[in-house]
């Protein structure tokens, strides 16, 4: 019995140590997959626009918006490629670094842009907005998002694609989709997803790790952090994030947001 209870006791901590090792094993399995994943390759910059390479297929760009409150604030968007065409999601901030992008993505990547996604209706998300029209680039908008482009005397040229609350395009043989999931910097903002390469467009409803509430003139705050906890659930394969402002990162972003706007609710 002593023997047997020797033994136990000898062999509890190893197995504890064993998972602990499996666990931290798997941990850092994902982590370099994220990381193999990941190119993080800047393949275009100017002064007014920066193009990095994300993925085999996702890229981010960045644009500045010039603000009263803010400063001069870096804006995020993000397009997808595949097969020859490319999905946009939100204009850089200005017609002239909106062309750039568009030249960008025909000339030195070859591809047709099929649609342009803007994920809210604030000028970081369609500034360059009259670029991708002029130019006949078919918009996906968001019924809430036309509503209030529309209440702020925003009248598209061309006819817009409406959707309510979910969107599936397709990019070549892969999916791209598109979900309002409650409400949270605005009333209409919308995330993508780009499953394929598990990377998620979380826009300005998504912070970065470290970064303030920033502009609140249009948020829920109460519901944001129930939303950004609707994504979480939604895409439990994201492995790459990316913000509205600031870095990329991983899920830990939607953590982030989360616990930053709880705390606000407390």
């Amino acid at each position: 019995m002593k023997n047997a209870l020797l033994f136990l006791t000898l062999l509890c901590p190893a197995l504890f140590s064993c998972n602990q090792t499996k666990t931290k094993n798997h941990q850092q399995a994902e982590e370099q997959k994220t990381e193999a994943a990941k190119t993080d390759s800047v393949v275009y910059q100017s002064q007014a626009l920066t193009i990095i390479k994300l993925t085999d297929h996702t890229y981010q760009h960045i644009s500045y918006l010039d603000t009263d409150t803010f400063g001069k604030v870096p804006c995020n968007g993000m397009f997808v490629i595949n097969e020859g065409e490319s999905i946009v999601f939100d204009t850089p901030t200005h017609s002239e670094n909106a062309k750039e992008l568009i030249i960008f993505i025909r000339s030195e990547l070859k591809s047709k842009i099929t649609a342009l996604i803007p994920t809210h209706f604030h000028e970081d998300c369609i500034g360059g907005i009259n670029e991708f029209d002029t130019q006949g680039i078919p918009a996906f908008v968001g019924t809430r998002t036309i509503k209030l482009l529309t209440d702020n005397n925003y009248n598209f040229k061309t006819p817009v694609n409406a959707f309510n609350d979910s969107l599936n395009l397709k990019l070549g043989n892969q999916a791209v989709v598109v979900h309002f999931l409650g409400e949270g910097h605005t009333q209409d903002n919308l995330v993508g997803y780009f499953p394929l390469d598990h990377v998620l467009f979380g826009g300005c409803l998504i912070k970065s790790v470290g970064a303030g509430k920033g502009n609140l003139e249009d948020a829920n705050v109460q519901q944001w952090p129930a939303t950004v906890a609707n994504v979480k659930r939604k895409f439990p394969e994201a492995n790459l994030v990316v913000p509205g402002h600031g870095k990329t990162g991983n899920t830990a972003l939607l953590d982030y947001t989360i616990q930053l706007f709880e705390t606000n609710n407390q």
